[in-house]
């Protein structure tokens, strides 16, 4: 690992730090900054998952307000995630090469517009499903997990499907959401990391520096999203998804 690229990956961290706990963006800087710094990608994606271990522990440090209080979701979805993040790392260990990558940028799109509508799809469940809570947590522990074997597998956006999840099917603020998405994501990106760690081809002298940018920007993006207003931030969000979301179906990611 140069100087340039230890540089590029510190740089790149701290962006997908600050990106990923506002907006759930984290590999848009991550994952092309490993690409960029000569790493394949197999190796960039299993790296990249590793490193992003890092984003949690900075966002917890900084989202201690947002999730006061919402210990008994974090017990509900743990196991859920944590069993979609190991999942998600078996299917790219032992899957067939192209198997999920089709549809990847068709998650992220539709994640986007349900992030964009999420007032009105929630006030729309909220009167087709009064009184069958039980129906509206199973349906929500379906899409965590979804999101979670995604996010095992590949990353990019995760975390704009998980807050889109939450948001529909929990009561809870943009801000309390966001910050529920980070642990749970963190969880499963977690999970899939022990696995990359033992039989991946992780890329260590790259993590190191991306790690450290990672924590850095974390520790500061919840701060900055509290600053922003709500509805234009999960409308920003959205609109950077479907972004994405093309820009990986175009391969230009």
């Amino acid at each position: 690992m140069t100087l340039p690229a230890a540089l590029l990956l510190v740089v790149a961290g701290f962006a997908a730090g600050l990106c990923g706990t506002v907006a759930g963006l984290a590999s848009l800087f991550s994952y092309p900054a490993l690409l960029a710094a000569g790493l394949p990608p197999l190796v960039a994606n299993v790296t990249n998952t590793v490193a992003l271990t890092a984003t949690t522990v900075g966002a917890v440090a900084g989202s201690r307000a947002e999730l006061s209080g919402q210990g008994p979701a974090l017990c509900r979805f743990a196991p859920v995630v944590l069993l979609g993040g190991a999942a998600g790392a078996a299917l790219l260990l032992l899957g067939p090469a192209g198997s999920f990558e089709a549809v990847v940028p068709w998650l992220i799109a539709a994640a986007s517009v349900v992030l964009i509508l999420q007032p009105r799809i929630r006030l729309a469940a909220e009167r087709r499903t009064a009184g069958r809570d039980s129906r509206v947590h199973l349906s929500t522990s379906a899409g965590a997990f979804a999101a979670s074997v995604y996010g095992g597998y590949f990353g990019a956006a995760a975390g704009v499907l998980m807050l889109a999840v939450l948001l529909v099917g929990l009561q809870v603020s943009l801000l309390e959401g966001n910050a529920l998405k980070n642990v749970l994501l963190g969880l499963a990106n977690t999970t899939a990391a022990l696995g990359f760690a033992v039989l991946g081809p992780v890329d260590w002298a790259a993590v190191a520096p991306l790690a450290l940018g990672l924590l850095a920007g974390a520790r500061l993006g919840p701060a900055l999203a509290r600053r922003l207003p709500a509805t234009a931030l999960r409308v920003g969000i959205g609109v950077a998804g479907l972004g994405l979301a093309a820009a990986i179906g175009l391969g230009l990611l």
